[in-house]
């Protein structure tokens, strides 16, 4: 990343979102159900629960929260109407007002599509987590885009729809059952989170539709299902490497860690950190639950001190970033800190700061990772800024289902397109390849934090070399 590191992408990517995360919802029914595409979904496939209908859009709502311009707003009545062409128009002038608006993009390029199309479902945390949700769209938009724009999958278009599942298991499983019932859908890009995955996975494994995570890095996602798949890294991947860096590197030896225990990828990412740390010839000699409610900050690391440690590990989720940050605060960088991807955030840099800097990252992607990578350039000039390693791993993860739907355009043959042992796909972060766990066998990049101007907080996340 140096200085164009992936801090800088994820507060462009925060800057470039404030103002189109956008509201006013415009749904339609038709008595028997309501429309996704071309497909009437009834209410009995969905349970007839409106608040699902609602979570679900190819155009004809926006699922992004806050107000959005009167542009995107005609676009989406233009689509509920049928009128595309309107659709078009409108969907086109608003990209020009906020260009880095995915679910405008994805809008437009459905709206364009005509009678036949190829079908894939977005699965993000609008409700919960609108930034996320739009920095995973960006890469979904981005390959959509991409595939549209030079003819289709094998001359046929790909339509994108977006479903909003608050990164909550449950809503999770209820999208899933709708998406599995609706045959047009080919496969999916998520959910988010760990939990929803493995949550989702159950129903998508029995309805047999692919969904690749590009986001999801529990350990317990390997081999879960023949069905499920992700683009990023596992806990192991980082864990290795934030332990080696600590004992050969740092040279230390006495770790604590902080996690959540309701957290599926926070208690992996520990699970794992203290199993390398061992057996680098370490030790962890605490682990501190984020999630208790008589967490203390400056009581855990008292004991942290008492009992000799000399590296503070962050396995925090995003729903305890706040209180890891508490930690980093009163730490005063008397211990040396490291962090997992869910640490690596705007946020992260703007309270952290001084008492931040110098803490070591586990992410799975940065934009100058690979030179020879054409993927960079390209989202900048259709973002108008860097993107963030979840844009990145959602690009892969729309391109593997991309190439699969060209070997064969259905669910089974999507799914053994990706079981293959010849298949392989070229995304932002180099070959796409899976292992029959449906783990993708791919590195991880350190970064650590630095005194930098790109992100607007005085700090910076650049690669460590």
């Amino acid at each position: 990343m140096s200085q164009k590191n992936e801090t800088t992408i994820l507060a462009l990517a925060l800057l470039l979102t404030v103002g189109i995360v956008g509201g006013g919802v415009w749904w339609f029914t038709n008595g028997s159900g309501f429309k996704i595409g071309n497909t009437i979904i009834s209410n009995q496939e969905t349970g007839s629960n409106p608040s699902l209908e609602n979570r679900i859009s190819f155009g004809e709502k926006t699922l992004t929260p806050g107000d959005i311009s009167p542009a995107k707003k005609e676009g989406v009545q233009a689509i509920a109407a049928k009128s595309y062409d309107k659709a078009i128009a409108n969907f086109t002038a608003a990209l020009k007002l906020k260009p880095n608006d995915p679910e405008a993009l994805i809008f437009l390029n459905n709206a364009r599509i005509g009678s036949k199309s190829y079908t894939i479902m977005a699965s993000v945390p609008f409700g919960t987590d609108p930034n996320i949700s739009l920095e995973i769209l960006r890469g979904i938009a981005q390959a959509q885009n991409q595939i549209n724009r030079s003819g289709g999958v094998k001359g046929v278009p790909l339509k994108v729809g977006i479903a909003n599942d608050d990164d909550k298991p449950e809503i999770s499983k209820q999208i899933a059952s709708s998406l599995v019932s609706n045959s047009e859908v080919l496969g999916v890009v998520g959910p988010n989170t760990s939990d929803s995955t493995l949550a989702a996975g159950t129903i998508y494994n029995s309805g047999q539709l692919v969904a690749i995570s590009p986001t999801s890095t529990s350990v317990k996602i390997s081999n879960f299902s023949r069905y499920v798949f992700r683009t990023v890294p596992s806990d192991f991947m980082a864990a290795r490497s934030l332990a080696n860096y600590m004992v050969k590197r740092l040279q230390k030896k006495n770790a604590v860690v902080f996690f959540n225990s309701q957290s599926n990828y926070s208690q992996s990412l520990k699970s794992e950190f203290v199993s390398s740390v061992s057996l680098e010839g370490g030790q962890v000699s605490s682990e501190f639950d984020l999630s208790k409610v008589d967490f203390s900050a400056a009581k855990s690391l008292e004991q942290a001190t008492k009992q000799g440690a000399e590296v503070l590990m962050l396995a925090a989720n995003t729903e305890t970033l706040d209180k890891a940050l508490q930690v980093v605060q009163i730490n005063q960088k008397r211990l040396i800190l490291l962090g997992g991807d869910d640490v690596y955030t705007v946020k992260t840099l703007e309270i952290g700061r001084e008492q931040a800097a110098g803490m070591v990252v586990a992410v799975p992607w940065h934009i100058d990772s690979d030179p020879k990578s054409d993927f960079p350039q390209k989202s900048r000039q259709l973002w108008g800024g860097d993107v963030s390693w979840r844009s990145a791993l959602s690009y892969d993860a729309t391109v593997a289902l991309i190439e699969a739907l060209k070997r064969n355009p259905t669910r089974s043959g999507v799914q053994q397109a990706l079981f293959s042992s010849d298949f392989s796909a070229t995304g932002a972060s180099g070959t796409i390849r899976f292992l029959a766990s449906g783990d993708r066998n791919a590195p991880v990049q350190l970064v650590k934090i630095v005194p930098g101007s790109r992100s607007g907080t005085g700090y910076d996340f650049e690669p460590v070399r």
